[in-house]
């Protein structure tokens, strides 16, 4: 699966995203190793501090089936003027998983898309040096 599809996939998730608040759609479509995608949207609740980003959504529900290796992730937020990269908890989650040459493709509704990999996103990842010290 190339990358414009992966975010088409995204793009479609956005669609079922509930966000009666923010009114904020992100859909998210995460490539597993064995080539399945995973897609989710976010998720909102009046408590805002209850909300789920479309992101850990994708990857909580991947690893719920087993799955824990993982090629690539799109974002896609059409109601936003301009790509919008993983927020920084998001981040954070992602690279639980995933080393720095990850991709990461984002984007908003005007058609930008931007490429980028964890290390890019997440330079100074401490968790992954944590991990090595074992």
């Amino acid at each position: 699966m190339d990358s414009t599809e992966l975010f088409e996939m995204a793009t479609k998730a956005a669609e079922r995203s509930y966000s009666p608040y923010s009114r904020f759609r992100v859909g998210a479509a995460l490539l597993c190793e064995d080539d399945s995608v995973v897609t989710a949207a976010n998720v909102e609740n009046r408590s805002y501090g209850l909300a789920i980003c479309a992101e850990r959504s994708a990857l909580v529900s991947a690893i719920a089936q087993g799955k824990s290796k993982f090629k690539a992730i799109a974002i896609s937020c059409p109601d936003a003027a301009y790509p919008v990269s993983p927020c920084g908890a998001c981040r954070q989650f992602i690279s639980e998983f995933v080393g720095p040459e990850f991709p990461v493709r984002f984007g908003g509704a005007d058609g930008r898309i931007v490429d980028s990999t964890m290390g890019e996103l997440l330079p100074h990842d401490a968790l992954h040096e944590l991990a090595d010290r074992k």
